[in-house]
């Protein structure tokens, strides 16, 4: 895959002690959450692919860490070939979507194969959530420096902006998504990052699970 163009200088980056340490915990964590949920993950992906003969993963195309593009792993939750219906982002009562997609989005089931990307190194268990590249593309300078860490499966903007399809609604909500909700959601996360420590984000990873257990 073509790379999109590196982040911008100026944020700190990790010691090489916190990054080999953060890498060790990711490790750990996604082997450990995959041998355990497999049953779990057996049954979605069954369910998924039984529901309209479809293809039980979503693969899409997101930017990551210096700009690389990889594969995000999700489970399906929209119709097959639902890139071609629609816009990239998911809206407010998405025709797209199915009935289990939408209960997989509001359990968060489906993003538990994205461990499967936390093992192979494209995403961290805490980071920026992955964007598409064509929203990458309209970044400034000083929000292309989120590039310089791994994304995440969670972050501080992806706990406050958990119902975010219900803000996309209406006329003009790919303008009020790039104008106001992405520029929150950058700013919030570039700051965490630049002062995070292990510690933080293991307290962040607790928040998340007691937040999707409430």
């Amino acid at each position: 895959m073509t790379a999109a163009r590196p982040g911008g200088g100026g944020c700190r980056r990790d010691s090489s002690g916190d990054e080999a340490r953060r890498r060790i915990l990711d490790v750990a964590a996604s082997l450990t959450g995959i041998a355990l949920l497999s049953p779990l993950l057996l049954v979605v992906a069954a369910l998924v692919k039984f529901q309209d003969g479809g293809p039980a993963f979503y693969r899409g195309v997101r930017v990551g860490r210096g700009g690389r593009l990889f594969r995000i792993y999700k489970f399906r939750t929209m119709v097959p070939n639902a890139h071609l219906l629609g816009p990239g982002l998911t809206t407010r009562r998405d025709p797209r979507v199915t009935p289990l997609g939408r209960w997989l989005r509001r359990t968060k089931l489906d993003e538990l194969p994205q461990l499967f990307n936390v093992l192979l190194g494209d995403m961290s268990l805490v980071g920026a959530r992955p964007e598409d590249p064509r929203y990458v593309a309209v970044y400034t300078d000083r929000q292309r420096e989120i590039l310089r860490h791994r994304p995440g499966i969670t972050s501080p903007a992806s706990l406050s902006f958990r119902r975010e399809e219900e803000l996309l609604t209406g006329p003009g909500w790919e303008q009020r998504y790039l104008e106001e909700v992405l520029p929150a959601k950058l700013e919030m996360d570039r700051a965490y990052l630049e002062r995070r420590t292990v510690p933080d984000d293991l307290c962040l990873i607790a928040r998340t699970l007691r937040a999707l257990l409430a």
